[in-house]
């Protein structure tokens, strides 16, 4: 972030704010607490939002930090029953440590009531090149505003950036077409279109999305502020910021709350949603001239940070989009974080850096020169494949997958290693991401890994993938962190290191057998139970399955192996939850549900021995080391 003037406040002496520094949880502690209990307070009908910001004494703030709440209505403890709420309590004891709260009338929503003024200005028409601050919408919608261009975090592919509710909205679907400037400013829709919906969110993450750019150029210079944005950063309280929006031009505020989380009315079938985000003030010391911060048409503008000699800075501070309703009797707006919201749609400012052209071959068949057909699904799981692009295969860098879309996670994946061209690339800095093909709901996300014993398990490892060209390896490495090649897995047994053999038996392949020019192919993945554990409404994957294919003298050959897991416990784990088996092919396609080749069944000895003397997998004996496997 960029550093601030504060607002004045009374002084203290150097004892008292030690005192008040001491006697209070840290920043991430509040945050955390909003976080985790922010959903159910804004249950309550007429709790509209939760923050962290400074608490009001006599109608002004001080400097002292509390939780602090705006409601519809405010009201005394007699009329609480009529309002069907409840009464706030005083303060909360977070870690120990009494943290007051404040309670504000105010209330937020978002702007989509646009009011038409008989002057027309640059910002409401259609502009070649296009810059931040000016009017853009879904096809179907009114008018936004765009926020600044930003790039793909992985092809570099050039895209605008606005609200959700500007450039999807409830009616609106990905690939839409986007005009600028937006139907309500021109209807001549058909000779405004930019490009299309790529990706959008509405969520605790933010209202945000972004379209791409066909038919236009662009400029990232910000309209009336003529600063180009090249980084983001976080709001502190008392942050002076500045935007540049459709309706209300240029305007200017101050960050009067922080790690909001505010409850907002989008109407129709999408109606009231979460979104977290940061409040903002008018700044007194610039207060508009209509006394406006926020008007309907500036959703999706950006708020940027104000250097103290009172310029404007190059670092975004967030994504406008809501402002007070009118009913309301104080003029606030929210934003929502740019981190969070360039997480959630995988974009950076950083324009495209040169990068060689990469095909996604997924899954090669014929790898070890001998043809291996994928695993089909049986009837009643084809209905539950994610289907794309008219396949329900789905291919990335080196490996492709099907997708169970009611599971969330895969039926199996197909991968395929060159033992001796592999690459050492770091896995520093690569996020683990959903894949924007394919909606969100369709899979598990971060959401279901946090503050738990479950480890974001690679089905396809991470450094099997990793070979080939050196940009081809960059490729394969990112697309191992896409969620749908992941799938809960207790930490311990899924990495390699800590003692687990499953995360070692693509190793012990290469170590233990003379594979023809060093290549193997695999499949895994999950066997789905109808019975499996309920965690945070996703159901927990018990057992998985690999199946290993490789060459050894010309001969195909494949082992199959099974892996259970406890998931009972989350929060006390140990290495004897895991059991891992060398079960026969066809054990794991009638767990599954699959149909394997027959070339692959065929090349699996040790399985047809297992089935011939019919020895059940609960009555062998489990694999503990390398030398229990069968490679013969």
């Amino acid at each position: 972030m960029v550093k601030q003037r504060r607002r004045k406040s009374s002084p203290k002496s150097n004892v008292d704010q030690e005192k008040d520094k001491n006697s209070m949880p840290s920043m991430d502690e509040l945050k955390d607490f909003i976080r985790t209990r922010g959903s159910s307070f804004l249950k309550d009908p007429n709790i509209t939002s939760v923050g962290i910001g400074y608490k009001h004494e006599d109608g002004k703030p001080t400097n002292k930090i509390s939780i602090q709440f705006t409601v519809e209505t405010k009201a005394q403890p007699e009329d609480m029953k009529a309002l069907k709420t409840t009464l706030i309590p005083k303060s909360f004891k977070i870690n120990g440590k009494d943290v007051p709260t404040d309670v504000l009338q105010r209330k937020f929503t978002v702007e989509f009531r646009i009011i038409k003024e008989a002057e027309q200005n640059k910002r409401k028409e259609r502009l070649d090149p296009m810059v931040p601050g000016i009017s853009i919408s879904n096809v179907s919608g009114t008018a936004g505003t765009i926020g600044c261009m930003v790039y793909d975090k992985f092809s570099g592919s050039p895209y605008i950036l606005s609200n959700w509710h500007v450039l999807h909205g409830a009616n609106g679907s990905i690939g839409n077409d986007i005009v600028q400037p937006g139907p309500f400013d021109d209807n001549r829709v058909h000779l405004n279109r930019i490009g299309k919906l790529e990706r959008s969110h509405l969520g605790q993450a933010g209202d945000c999305a972004i379209c791409t750019i066909e038919d236009r150029t662009f400029s990232n210079v910000v309209l009336d502020l003529g600063v180009t944005i090249d980084k983001i950063g976080e709001p502190e309280l008392g942050d002076r910021v500045i935007k540049s929006g459709r309706t209300t031009g240029v305007t200017h505020g101050v960050v009067s709350r922080v790690h909001t989380i505010a409850k907002l009315d989008y109407g129709g079938l999408i109606g009231d949603r979460e979104i977290g985000g940061f409040e903002i003030e008018i700044d007194p010391q610039n207060p508009p001239e209509n006394g406006e911060i926020s008007m309907g048409g500036d959703s999706g503008s950006i708020w940027i940070f104000k250097l103290n000699n009172g310029k404007t800075s190059a670092v975004m501070a967030g994504l406008h989009f809501a402002g007070e309703a009118s009913t309301s009797p104080t003029e606030y707006a929210i934003a929502c974080y740019p981190k969070s919201v360039f997480e959630k749609l995988q974009v950076t400012l950083g324009g495209p850096d040169k990068i060689e052209p990469v095909s996604e071959k997924g899954f090669d068949s014929n790898f070890l020169d001998v043809k291996i057909g994928n695993p089909k699904l049986i009837d009643s799981n084809k209905e539950k494949a994610y289907v794309l692009n008219g396949t329900e295969i789905i291919h990335y860098t080196h490996f492709s997958l099907v997708l169970n879309k009611e599971r969330k996670f895969p039926f199996w994946v197909g991968w395929n290693i060159d033992g001796g061209n592999i690459k050492k690339i770091s896995r520093s800095g690569i996020p683990f991401i959903t894949d924007p093909r394919i909606p969100s709901e369709f899979q598990a996300g971060d959401e279901l890994y946090k503050t738990n014993k479950l480890d974001r398990g690679h089905i396809a490892r991470r450094a099997d993938l990793i070979w080939g060209s050196l940009n081809e390896a960059k490729k394969a490495n990112r697309d191992s962190f896409y969620f749908t090649n992941i799938c809960p897995q207790l930490d311990k047994f899924n990495q390699g290191n800590k003692g687990g053999i499953w995360g070692k038996l693509e190793d012990t392949v290469f170590e233990e057998v003379e594979v023809d020019k060093l290549r193997i192919s695999l499949f895994g993945g999950p066997v789905f139970h109808e019975d499996d554990r309920l965690y945070r409404n996703t159901r927990l994957p018990r057992e998985f399955w690999k199946v290993i294919l490789y060459v050894e003298n010309q001969v195909l050959k494949a082992k199959g192996f099974l892996l259970t897991q406890n998931l009972d416990e989350l929060e006390a784990l140990e290495l004897n939850n895991f059991k891992v088996y060398q079960v026969a092919i066809d054990e794991i396609a009638t767990r599954c549900g699959l149909i394997f080749d027959q070339d692959v069944k065929s090349a699996d000895s040790f399985g047809r021995m297992l089935l011939s003397k019919r020895v059940m997998i609960q009555e062998r004996k489990s694999i503990e080391e390398p030398k229990d496997i069968d490679w013969s």
